[in-house]
This record gives structure tokens, C-alpha cells and sequence, in this order.
């Protein structure tokens, strides 16, 4: 009899074993399926199924398969919060990315610290972010405005230094930290020289872009910032193209992604100058063999470019698998300690997560869209972008004390 229950137990642990070994490690996927952010969201979507399928094949996460849960914010901040609660609580995420409006992000960061759960932004690039609203569980894999601004403004001091602007800004926290940004490094501060305006957030007409772009053509400037972006750029540049201002003014569009430019398309996108912290022909100029893997296996994939959405949901995925398989566990805690100030090359050149902010600190490209001709020359009708300047990381990003001042006008703690 003992001989049979010893036997019996013997085979509940194996079993127990067996279970715990074959269940999934989830991660939760929370983006725009629909809204003014969908296609960058589609992008995420994209890259971040692409890096679990290899990590799978490649024998999961310490012996663990990887589940991606995903849900639609809608770009919605309360959606975005509401959906990363339900990941946690009852899908059991041990980790949600994602995010294309820094609202949508903010508030889901939130959500997700109040669980103890990290949270990593993939498209949010308000300085608040990281900045003011700020906190332990957060990590932005993206540059912010800060970072676009400074490189921005570099090659526009150089080119455009005794030129008017004028700004186009989305009214909310991206579009405000992108124009306050640009207008402190590009010296165009002063707003009776260097005009703008504000259009709707997010439930924007082509009436107010309409407007706005009138009274940019009024003011004679000879650069028209259009702080915009997902489906309102591509709206708003496609009415700048019909009032022929494309051809009358320098169009910068601060943060520029390869998914906005296709919607647009190469008539009219050609010329257009932007920042990214990454696009698909860089590997390829620079020579970096561990993104060029990641280009043409999207490419062949998806029979489509990567974005830069694309690309950081992808190298989020596999940032969060190395943190996991060097601290041997999922706590949250042990993975926060791991990230921070941690250094690693993957699509490009070297890039780390910063200890104090968890801003991921990089190189920030300037790119310029090349002639119609040239774009449809690629396999996939896509090599938009010229690189025509670039800052390292380092020089970029906000210093400690920088970031200091704004934590203390914000009313926040100086340490997350």
C-alpha cells in the first residue's frame, strides 16, 4: 500500500512538472487596432508577432513559450489604462508594451505600476513620458521630443538658420513637448516671429487643418513645422500639397515614420525632412548585420518595409527575454534592477536604458524623403528616407540635472 501511494505521489509531481514547464509566459500587446494610430499600430502588431514566433522556435524563454495577448486602445488613454488592468488581472500578463498616443502610454504605465508590472513604451514620445509622469515601472524604448528636437534643430540651425516657422501642433502632451522642444534648441522661441497654431486632439477636421494651413501660408515663413502625426500628418499634408505649399515652404515633420509616408505617398512626401530613431535602410547604410536580419525577415514576411513601430516592438520583445533569462525570473522587480543602465547592441548601434529615467538613450537619425523615382525602385516600393544627419544619444538626451528641473517644477520627486 505505502509502495502504491509513494508511486501515486510520484506521479502527481511529474505531472505538476510537466504542467509548470508547458505553461506560457504571456505579454500583453495594447495598441491602436482602429483610430487616427492604427497603421502604427498594425506595425507594432506586426513586429512584436514576428519576435515571438522566433523566440519560440528558438525554445522560448527559459524553456517557456511566449504568449502575446493583444487588445485595441482605440488611442483612447482611459481604453489603454482599462486594457492593461484586464491584461494583468485576468489574462496574467508578467509584462504589457504598446502605446502610439504618449497619452494612451502615460496612462496605461500607470495602470501597469499600480499591478507591478513593467511597462514598456513602444511609440510615445512626449518628454512627460519619462519626464514629469515619470515612475519605476516605465521604460521607453523610443527617443522622446527632447532627443527629436535636438537633432532636429542641429541640421535646421545649419540649413534654415534665418528662416521664419511656422508650427501646426496637435493639442495635446506630444504635441505640446514636441513644439516647446523644437522651439528651445531651433531658437524660435519667440512666437510673434514664429507662429502657430493648435488643431484638435484627437477628433481633428480637415476644416482645421484647412485653417491652420491658411494661416500658415499667410505668415510668409519658410518653415512649416507640422507637429502631427498617424492619419492627422497624412491628412494635413495632403491639403498643405493642394494649396501648393509643399513647393512654397520646407515641410519638417518632427517625428516621421515610414507607415506615414507610404499613406501619403511619394509625390508628395518627397523633400518632407523628419527625426526617427530608426528606419529600415540604416542596418544596410551603416552595417549593422543583427538589424538587417530583422529587416528581411519582416520584408519576407509581410511582403512590406518595417517601420519604426514595427522595429520597437520587435527589439521590446527580445529586451524583455534577455532581462528575464539574465535575472532567471519574471519579478518584476529583479527586472527593473536589470534594465537599468544595462547596454546592448541590437538593430543599430549601441543603445541602453538610462538608470534615473529609463529613457532609452540612442542614436537619433535626421531623414529626408527622397524622389519619387528612387522610392519605387525598392522591391517594395519603399526606400523613402535619406539619412542626412544624425546625434548620438548621449549628446540628445536631457541630462540628470535637466531632468531634475522638471521633475521639480512638475511637483514630482527627483528619484522614480
Amino acid at each position: 500500500m505505502n509502495v502504491r501511494k509513494v508511486l501515486f505521489s510520484a506521479c502527481l509531481l511529474l505531472l505538476a512538472s510537466t504542467t509548470v514547464y508547458a505553461e506560457t509566459l504571456k505579454i500583453g500587446l495594447n495598441y491602436p487596432q482602429t483610430g487616427r494610430y492604427k497603421d502604427q499600430g498594425l506595425q507594432q502588431r506586426l513586429g512584436a508577432f514576428l519576435a515571438v514566433d522566433e523566440i519560440n522556435k528558438a525554445g522560448g524563454v527559459m524553456g517557456r513559450q511566449l504568449e502575446l495577448v493583444i487588445r485595441n486602445t482605440r488611442g483612447e488613454p482611459a481604453q489603454g489604462a482599462e486594457n492593461t488592468a484586464e491584461l494583468i488581472d485576468r489574462e496574467g500578463v508578467q509584462m504589457v508594451f504598446g502605446g502610439v498616443s504618449s497619452a494612451v502610454a502615460i496612462a496605461s504605465g500607470k495602470a501597469a505600476r499600480d499591478r507591478n508590472r513593467i511597462y514598456f513604451g513602444t511609440l510615445t514620445y512626449s518628454n512627460a513620458t519619462t519626464g514629469a509622469e515619470g515612475h519605476s515601472h516605465m521604460f521607453r524604448e523610443p527617443y522622446n521630443a527632447w532627443m527629436t528636437a535636438k537633432a532636429l534643430s542641429q541640421y535646421l540651425t545649419t540649413n534654415h538658420a534665418e528662416d521664419d516657422y511656422f508650427y501646426i501642433t496637435a493639442d495635446y502632451t506630444w504635441g505640446w513637448s514636441v513644439e516647446e522642444s523644437v522651439r528651445k534648441f531651433s531658437g524660435t522661441e519667440d512666437t510673434d516671429r514664429h507662429q502657430g497654431v493648435k488643431t484638435p486632439f484627437p477628433r481633428a477636421l480637415i476644416t482645421d487643418f484647412r485653417e491652420a494651413l491658411e494661416q500658415a501660408d499667410a505668415s510668409n515663413a519658410k518653415v512649416l513645422m507640422m507637429v502631427l502625426f498617424g492619419d492627422d500628418m497624412v491628412r494635413a499634408l495632403n491639403v498643405a500639397y493642394e494649396m501648393g505649399l509643399t513647393k512654397k515652404m520646407q515641410i519638417v515633420v518632427p517625428n516621421l515614420t515610414l507607415g506615414m509616408a507610404r499613406q501619403v505617398g511619394p509625390t508628395i512626401m518627397e523633400g518632407v525632412i523628419g527625426g526617427s530613431p530608426w528606419v529600415w535602410n540604416v542596418p544596410y547604410e551603416l552595417s549593422y548585420p543583427r538589424g538587417k536580419e530583422f529587416v528581411e525577415a519582416f520584408s519576407k514576411r509581410y511582403e512590406m518595409r518595417p517601420s519604426t513601430a514595427a522595429a520597437s516592438a520587435y527589439s521590446i520583445v527580445y529586451q524583455y527575454k534577455d532581462a528575464v533569462e539574465r535575472t532567471g525570473t519574471t519579478n518584476t522587480a529583479s527586472l527593473i534592477e536589470a534594465l537599468e543602465g544595462h547596454r546592448y547592441t541590437f538593430l543599430k548601434d549601441e543603445q541602453y536604458w538610462r538608470e534615473f529615467d529609463h529613457q532609452n538613450v540612442q542614436t537619433v537619425y535626421v531623414v529626408k524623403v527622397k524622389p519619387r523615382n528612387t522610392i519605387i525602385a525598392d522591391e517594395y516600393s519603399s526606400d523613402y528616407f535619406s539619412i542626412i544627419d544624425s546625434m548620438p544619444g548621449d549628446q540628445a538626451a536631457q541630462t540628470r540635472e535637466e531632468w531634475e528641473q522638471r521633475r521639480r517644477e512638475a511637483g514630482k520627486p527627483t528619484r522614480l
